[in-house]
């Protein structure tokens, strides 16, 4: 059986999006992760910001950061769908390993669970 771990993912999504569409590939990732076998912690909507530099013409983006745990396996399979997603400019998985990387990631967590409950 797989060792269930903690990770944080953080995508950019195109900002030439509706808001209806922008949510659906919010919501097309959560789901992705939880079929997977992965459990959502947190979230934290960014919004839109500027990028450091164009991607693919393109001077925005819209910033998602979810914490979440799921067995170390899933995460090729989340990379994949990420890359098949035209919508999605950029993306990193951080995995959170030692005691004190997992007691960060729990006040990371907590952090975006306070801010999303505003």
């Amino acid at each position: 059986m797989a060792r269930i771990r903690h990770y944080e993912t953080m995508f950019i999504v195109k900002a030439t999006l509706t808001e209806e569409e922008t949510k659906a590939q919010i919501e097309q990732v959560i789901a992705n992760i939880e079929k997977n076998g992965g459990e959502i912690v947190a979230k934290d909507d960014m919004g839109t910001r500027a990028l450091a530099y164009e991607i693919e013409k393109n001077k925005r983006g819209y910033y998602f950061v979810i914490y979440f745990k799921a067995p170390s396996e899933s995460i090729l399979e989340l990379e994949r769908t990420y890359r098949i997603n035209e919508e999605i400019l950029r993306f990193i998985f951080i995995k959170y390993e030692s005691k004190k990387d997992i007691a960060a990631w729990t006040g990371l967590s907590d952090d975006a669970a306070k801010r999303a409950a505003k």
